[in-house]
């Protein structure tokens, strides 16, 4: 049974940084890909970042190369997502979702979503 859960948003001013993390259970990150995925209010859900066993890391917008990375830590079954020189644009709440072998193109390929973590950068 996979289970996600997204921690480590909170407030933070533009230009600072805030690391999430994607405590994973349920099954292995060699058979599923692990995304980030944020949703801003009266917006569609949208990617950030992506990794998988195939590729690394996907990025789904050239916004976020060079501010944001993904990382896993096999032994604690943790995905982060580091942001960096975060912006107001940025604020949204975050969702880490698993999708079976590949990073998905977009988040409908998602199997399984975490509870999301609120980040907000206040200008």
């Amino acid at each position: 049974d996979v289970q996600l859960q997204a921690s480590g948003g909170g407030l933070v001013q533009t230009g600072g940084s805030l690391r999430l993390s994607c405590a994973a259970s349920g099954f292995s990150f060699d058979d599923y890909a692990i995304g980030w995925f944020r949703q801003a209010p009266g917006k569609e859900r949208e990617g950030v970042l992506c990794i998988d066993d195939t590729d690394g890391s996907t990025y789904y917008q050239d916004s976020m190369k060079g501010r944001f990375t993904i990382s896993i830590n096999n032994a604690k079954n943790t995905v982060y997502l580091q942001m960096n020189s975060l912006k107001p644009e940025d604020t949204a709440v975050y969702y880490c979702g698993a999708a079976a072998i590949m990073c998905p193109a977009s988040y409908w390929g998602v199997d399984d979503w975490g509870k999301g973590t609120q980040v907000t950068v206040s200008s």
